[in-house]
């Protein structure tokens, strides 16, 4: 089954697949994404109006057995910063949308209506259908519902209401292996889906083949076990990021002076053994969450974790470094219960944690807030 591009216009609500141009065909992921908003944005446009595209696309390896090989880039034209903006992001979109031939889906167009949209893309190709019906609704509720109608095994993505409004901080999040979310979270994308009159994108795989095909199978199991093997024993991939997650850098940032505080006055917390990594496992393995983690399948590194409530409740996953600085240190607060709740309901409004954190920080020092 040969790749495809499937180009969705929102203004005339047309869906069209296309053949992928000699020029596009070795690039995946990001390197695609950005390729096509390069090469049919044009510069100057509104980043939130018709002629701005937004483009998904998974890797080169996805679809395969291949580790770590299940992460989903989007680009457009960044409503925040004006340039070609990409984000990633695990969850379980990638392996579904590379299984199923699709070499990127692009947004194009706004509607012609004030009406909320939803795609939904199977073997046989993309529907668009009304989702009024989900217009103000956090994440957590549109995954509800849509695993209520298509089934656990769909794969995801979707804006909160941030994005919806067009938030300039609104990201997309993508549904991951046990229905929560990971955040496609910088440059304001979410922003940009919204302009598009898209709620989500829903990815039904069923009838597709369980990988994509490969030339020489034998020998692709092999390097794929070789780039395991070499994940796995290198000591920050295959440790320290498992054991404790990318929030592992607070205390080493920390010791350098370069972990931002009080508004990037300092580069140095007196609290931030308190918002640790080491602090982080140490309360989740007393409550019995998972201190270890993927975002997706075929994750070997398993730098995420499930943070839970001292009842055992779940309360966010995906708990990185950079919400915790941007939330903890950068705002002088040390209770990662506080940041993780601060966490959840990001992701189910839709915001960038890091964008409305360093605000909040920004608009602390102002003296707007306390």
């Amino acid at each position: 089954m040969a790749d495809k591009i499937f180009r969705v216009n929102m203004n005339d609500l047309s869906v069209t697949i296309e053949d992928v141009p000699s020029a596009w065909q070795g690039l995946g992921g990001r390197a695609l994404t950005s390729a096509v908003v390069a090469a049919e944005v044009p510069p100057t446009c509104h980043p939130l109006g018709k002629y701005n595209k937004l483009v998904f696309a998974p890797g080169l390896l996805s679809g395969t057995r291949a580790a770590n090989s299940g992460r989903l880039s989007a680009g457009a034209k960044s409503p925040l910063t004006g340039t070609i903006k990409e984000c990633n992001s695990g969850g379980t979109a990638a392996q579904l949308l590379a299984r199923m031939g699709i070499k990127a889906l692009i947004l194009e167009g706004v509607p012609t209506d004030n009406r909320l949209y939803g795609l939904q893309v199977t073997v046989n190709g993309v529907d668009i259908v009304p989702a009024d019906e989900l217009a103000d609704s956090g994440n957590f509720t549109v995954v509800e519902i849509l695993e209520k109608q298509s089934g656990k095994d769909c794969g995801l993505l979707s804006i909160g209401q941030a994005g919806e409004r067009r938030q300039l901080a609104a990201n997309i999040s993508v549904k991951d292996p046990d229905s929560k979310f990971r955040s496609l979270g910088r440059g304001g994308l979410g922003a940009v889906m919204g302009s598009k009159g898209v709620k989500y994108i829903l990815i039904d795989a069923a009838g597709a083949p369980k990988s994509i095909a490969l030339a020489d199978e034998e020998k692709f199991k092999q390097a794929a076990k070789t780039f395991a093997k070499a994940l796995l024993d290198h000591p920050v991939c295959g440790g320290a990021l498992g054991a404790y997650g990318t929030d592992v850098l607070i205390n080493i940032v920390n010791e350098v002076g370069g972990l931002p505080t009080r508004n990037f006055r300092s580069g140095q917390f007196d609290r931030h053994e308190m918002i640790s990594g080491e602090k982080m496992a140490e309360i989740i393995e007393s409550r019995g969450g998972k201190p270890k983690h993927g975002c997706h399948a075929g994750c070997v590194m398993q730098c995420s974790q499930v943070y839970v409530d001292k009842d055992g409740n779940y309360i966010t996953s995906g708990f990185e470094y950079e919400s915790i600085w941007a939330m903890g240190a950068h705002c002088c607060i040390d209770d990662l219960d506080l940041l993780a709740r601060a966490d959840s309901i990001m992701d189910d409004i839709g915001v960038d944690s890091i964008e409305m954190a360093v605000t909040i920080g920004l608009a602390m020092e102002a003296g707007i807030i306390d």
